[in-house]
């Protein structure tokens, strides 16, 4: 099974964190980045070979990953190829949609010559074994698997849900229906079989081009066809971080004592490509409770259920409550952050306050400079 990680889309539900960088770039967690979750699970999933297939703001994201060794994922084993950022056989223009982003990548995926081929998005936080998905694929002797969970009812609309008979096999698909028929949404992760889903490609592109995505194009093509289509239920922790108050809120669920994610489980470890950094450096002013700071950072404030990021500097008399800080962020003195995101590189000026709620979370962009200003 080969892997194929789409990780293109410029978020602009992120707003000013994206402006600069793709979504899955975007830090997470302290010590993260959000398609480290991807990463890892392939190589928790013993998934050697990936393709990433880059579009908005790569070169980030392509620092990152690099040959993707730091989960384990290098090229004795197969590792990971940054892929093209454009449809360079029509004239260096952007993907149209998901499907055709794999039909312009084809040629790569056929190197491998893969049995399967396994879809994933590289910006959502979860823990998946894609090997457990591929043994339910195999047993139903499905063309196509698609990983979906139980959502509420009132949110159903805002996903695309499959309704399935008694044996787990899709009968009907909705794109964000009005009136959902059952809250099983997918996730945007799928296990194809790719001599099939092959030939649905080539044979779209040599007539009408029309097969662009997989939610909206593909299943229902396969669905038509009475392909062999099933849903895999999985039941754990998810969460598609694609606005600022889901990535919020997955930041502060990440600093539960009962984190959904069980992000110390020594059997499934989420890796990233850190920095080696120099040890906490604490002052004596420094007041700490229910946080997480990671090495390198420079405290002398009140920090109160927040994440601060390697490289953070926090003045004295300054308060960070219920927030996200990420990297290489500077803090001056007597400044209050409540329920706020500040971007990397950004500087918050003596004096300044960054003030949100917990339905409207406050957002400073990358390198942006708020707060007071210094003196000329």
């Amino acid at each position: 099974m080969l892997g194929m990680i789409l990780a293109g889309g410029q978020g602009t539900r992120l707003g000013k964190l994206t402006k600069t960088t793709a979504k899955p770039s975007v830090p997470f967690g302290g010590r993260y980045r959000i398609i480290d979750f991807t990463l890892s699970n392939l190589a928790n999933s013993g998934v050697a070979s990936a393709g990433v297939i880059t579009q908005y703001q790569p070169l980030e994201l392509n620092r990152h990953i690099q040959n993707g060794a730091s989960w384990g994922l290098n090229e004795k084993n197969g590792g990971v190829t940054i892929l093209q950022p454009y449809a360079s056989s029509e004239g260096e223009k952007f993907f149209e949609g998901t499907a055709h982003a794999i039909y312009q990548n084809m040629a790569y995926i056929d190197s491998y010559a893969p049995q399967y081929l396994l879809i994933l998005s590289g910006d959502h936080i979860y823990k998946m074994n894609y090997q457990t998905m591929l043994d339910f694929h195999k047993a139903k002797k499905a063309a196509l698997t698609v990983a979906v969970m139980p959502v509420d009812k009132k949110e159903a609309s805002r996903f695309g849900i499959m309704n399935t008979d008694d044996t787990e096999r899709i009968i009907q698909f909705e794109e964000k229906p009005k009136e959902p028929k059952s809250n099983l949404a997918s996730m945007g992760i799928y296990i194809f079989n790719w001599p099939t889903l092959r030939q649905y490609l080539v044979e779209s592109y040599a007539t009408d081009g029309k097969m662009e995505d997989f939610g909206k194009d593909v299943i229902p093509a396969y669905l038509a066809h009475n392909e062999a289509t099933f849903a895999y239920s999985f039941s754990g922790y998810w969460k598609d971080v694609g606005t600022i108050n889901s990535l919020w809120e997955a930041n502060m669920e990440f600093l539960s004592p009962n984190n959904p994610l069980h992000i110390t489980n020594r059997n499934w470890r989420i890796y990233s490509q850190n920095d080696a950094l120099p040890p906490i450096y604490l002052t004596g002013t420094a007041k700490i409770k229910r946080a997480m700071i990671v090495d390198g950072d420079y405290v002398a404030g009140t920090i109160d259920h927040s994440i601060l990021s390697q490289n953070v500097k926090v003045g004295e008399g300054s308060v960070v409550k219920d927030s996200m800080i990420m990297p290489n962020v500077v803090i001056g003195k007597n400044v209050t952050i409540d329920h706020a995101i500040v971007g990397e590189n950004a500087i918050v000026g003596d004096g300044g306050d960054i003030i949100g709620k917990a339905d409207d979370i406050a957002v400073v962009g990358y390198g942006e400079i708020v707060g007071r200003k210094e003196k000329e």
